[in-house]
């Protein structure tokens, strides 16, 4: 079917299937009490379990090319000092925490305790002052930095098949797709990704493979329309050119954004 002859129209999804939940669960969207389900299902479900595998396959590619995120700096004092340790590395520990200090100070105490030994034959000893109890101040506790879940739309084919996931980031202006691997096109075509808001003209985001995962960078003048009500959609179109005015080849997927 023709782009000009197709309209996007957009429709109402049914409730998530075995196959988003489990590729859901594999991005770390879901809510604690849905991943908890999650994991009993994977224990319990071989199925269930065997489509979990099949999504960490796909996305395996793309958890690859994730760079590490350094821990803020300032949290490491507080996590050393949660753990009774010096709170900067490398620092030199107080007098009291250093062994040449109670070497001596063992040393001290042992000479001491001969003279007071022998004086307390001679006269008795006073009562020793009542010590107060230190006062332990609990540091502070340390909360773990909270993501929110990015929504997922599923772009179906036209026989209902899931083609692609895509996990929104509208505040990173960010699309991340994963494919359900399919056959390269005969005509020698390629994906190309359309965002289409809400009663206005598709707005091509590039190109988008349909083998391995990878993140689709929203251009800062497109981010405001990655809202609900809008359609991911996905044509074959030449590669040469791209990305494209407007599109020309057929719609091979599409799926509407419900959340934010």
């Amino acid at each position: 079917m023709n782009m000009h002859e197709r309209d996007f129209e957009q429709f109402d999804q049914d409730p998530p299937g075995d196959d988003l939940q489990a590729a859901e669960y594999v991005l770390g969207v879901q809510p604690a009490d849905e991943r908890r389900r999650s994991e009993a299902r994977i224990a319990a479900e071989p199925a269930f379990a065997d489509l979990v595998t099949a999504w960490e396959q796909r996305f395996a590619a793309l958890i690859a090319e994730i760079a590490p995120v350094p821990v803020p700096a300032h949290l490491w004092p507080r996590l050393r000092t949660r753990l009774g340790w010096l709170a900067v590395e490398g620092a030199r520990a107080p007098l009291t925490q250093r062994v040449s200090f109670w070497r001596g100070a063992t040393a001290a105490a042992l000479a001491t305790a001969a003279v007071l030994a022998v004086v307390a034959v001679l006269r008795p000893m006073p009562e020793p002052a009542p010590v107060a109890p230190p006062v332990v101040v609990a540091p502070e506790p340390v909360e773990p930095p909270t993501e929110q879940p990015k929504p997922v739309v599923v772009l179906a084919r036209d026989d209902g098949q899931t083609g692609w996931l895509a996990a929104v980031d509208a505040g990173a202006g960010a699309v991340t797709m994963t494919p359900v691997p399919s056959p390269a096109d005969p005509g020698g075509r390629v994906g190309e990704l359309w965002l289409i808001p809400e009663g206005g003209a598709p707005l091509s985001l590039g190109f988008v493979s349909n083998e391995r995962a990878h993140t689709v960078d929203v251009p800062d003048a497109m981010r405001a329309h990655l809202a609900v009500g809008s359609t991911l959609a996905i044509t074959l179109e030449p590669e040469a050119g791209m990305p494209h005015a407007t599109p020309s080849g057929p719609v091979v997927a599409q799926g509407s954004i419900q959340t934010i």
